[in-house]
């Protein structure tokens, strides 16, 4: 299997697809790179080279008990980077992995880093406070790690209907949408699916966006039942300097998977990549 290990031995796995200027995809919390497939597949169909990798505890990565954090993850994807020799790279970022993104160019800048798209992301900020009232309320985070210990499986698979927007009418979200959300998260570490709603919930990334020097598209779905379009999307794209900011109408936090919305984000996404 194609592996990069991290400066303290852990193997994070990688797909890596086509030839041509790099597109690296960074997963959400709780998935894996192969939620990221019909990208890779569409990008490297275009004349790109794309590049999935499963986070640490998460796919087939080493399922390490410790280092569930962005700075750790941000310095996994450099090491990623730096041993592939990556440069001129597009980072594409779903969720979670919005927020590695975004730590990623905080802690090791843009040299190597062409532009950057935050799909559905976590940034700046999820947590709820009095500087972030349109944020999520603690209580909520602690109901998810709750739910993980108390029955993941069923947890996981009561999870996917949100995730997709499937409690909606006329919804298009598949029974595969649903088992393949289950499949990827039944693989990541139970360890890491708590710990990351901490590191998630609470990492504040004002300050790393303020270091975004490059094009950068945010695309979000304005209902997002997962990560709220009013505290995070909306937020970034006024936060980062020329942002060019797509909103879903009716999207999900889903939008890269579920029928209808996935072509429009291929579509999208390929004209991004041209600028």
């Amino acid at each position: 299997m194609p592996v990069c290990t991290t400066r303290d031995g852990v193997e994070i796995f990688y797909k890596d697809w086509g030839q041509g200027r790099p597109v690296v995809f960074i997963h959400g919390w709780p998935l894996s790179g192969d939620a990221w497939q019909d990208q890779l597949k569409a990008v490297a169909d275009a004349g790109y080279r794309g590049i999935a990798h499963d986070r640490r505890g998460h796919g087939r990565s080493t399922p390490v008990f410790d280092g569930y954090d962005f700075d750790t993850f941000a310095d996994d994807l450099n090491d990623l980077i730096t041993q592939l020799d990556l440069r001129d790279v597009t980072l594409v970022a779903h969720s979670m992995g919005g927020g590695e993104l975004a730590r990623y160019i905080g802690r090791h800048g843009t040299e190597r880093v062409h532009s950057a798209v935050l799909l559905s992301a976590i940034p700046p900020l999820m947590l709820q406070g009095p500087d972030n009232p349109e944020g999520v309320p603690q209580s909520v985070f602690d109901d998810i790690k709750n739910g993980i210990l108390a029955e993941r499986s069923q947890f996981w698979r009561d999870t996917a209907v949100g995730f997709f927007g499937a409690n909606r009418e006329g919804n298009k979200v598949t029974q595969g949408n649903k088992d393949a959300f289950w499949l990827m998260a039944m693989n990541e570490t139970i360890e890491g699916g708590v710990a990351c709603v901490d590191a998630f919930a609470g990492t504040d990334f004002h300050e790393d966006l303020k270091k975004f020097d490059i094009p950068t598209l945010v695309v979000h779905g304005d209902d997002d039942q997962v990560v709220p379009f009013e505290a995070t999307g909306k937020k970034t794209a006024q936060l980062v300097s020329g942002a060019e900011l797509k909103v879903y109408e009716g999207g999900s936090h889903g939008i890269a998977l579920v029928p209808g919305d996935k072509e429009k984000f291929n579509k999208d996404l390929l004209e991004f990549l041209k600028v």
